[in-house]
């Protein structure tokens, strides 16, 4: 006989979501936040409580997902630097390692891209900074070549099917509570 813990788990994130929403802190979305509890040992969940750290939003748009905000504590040397110890998960492509950021917690798929050489420029992580109260800006540089302000906000977005114009900017404002 098989034994399945689906009933068990609809009924734990049933209640976890009952939590959040008694506590005001909205819609947990388990489908598409896939490591919102386990951080891989680095940084931590929601908004730096203060100056001191980087504020890390990965909003996965069009890959049908919704955004994840972290804290990575301390200084950053770099975005890339940031955006790995907020604990995401970051994938380069074999040609040129993380230089491209290909995959961040696994998404695109590999089913949908090889990571093999940049991914195209219809379908891309695009890297924005700001800072805290101000507005999304697209960076002009690599994430291995910005160092973020402490304090400051880094943000990835995934752009399908956009131009350099019509990228969107993660969808969390660049502030801290």
């Amino acid at each position: 006989m098989r034994m399945t813990h689906r009933p068990v788990l609809r009924g734990l994130r049933a209640a976890v979501l009952s939590v959040a929403l008694v506590l005001g802190l909205g819609a947990v979305d388990f489908a598409t936040a896939p490591d919102a509890v386990a951080l891989n040992g680095k940084g931590t969940a929601g908004t730096c409580p203060t100056s001191t750290g980087v504020t890390v939003v990965v909003d996965f748009q069009e890959l049908g997902g919704g955004t994840v905000v972290r804290c990575a504590p301390g200084d950053q040397a770099t975005g890339l630097a940031a955006l790995e110890n907020a604990g995401f998960d970051v994938t380069g492509t074999q040609r040129w390692g993380k230089a491209f950021i290909c995959r961040i917690e696994g998404k695109p798929t590999a089913a949908t891209e090889s990571c093999v050489n940049t991914p195209p420029a219809s379908a891309y992580w695009s890297y924005w900074h700001a800072p805290n109260g101000g507005s999304w800006t697209y960076s002009q540089s690599g994430a291995l070549s910005r160092k973020p302000a402490q304090g400051s906000f880094e943000g990835w977005s995934f752009s399908l099917n956009k131009t350099a114009s019509t990228n969107p900017p993660p969808r969390v404002a660049p502030v801290r509570p």
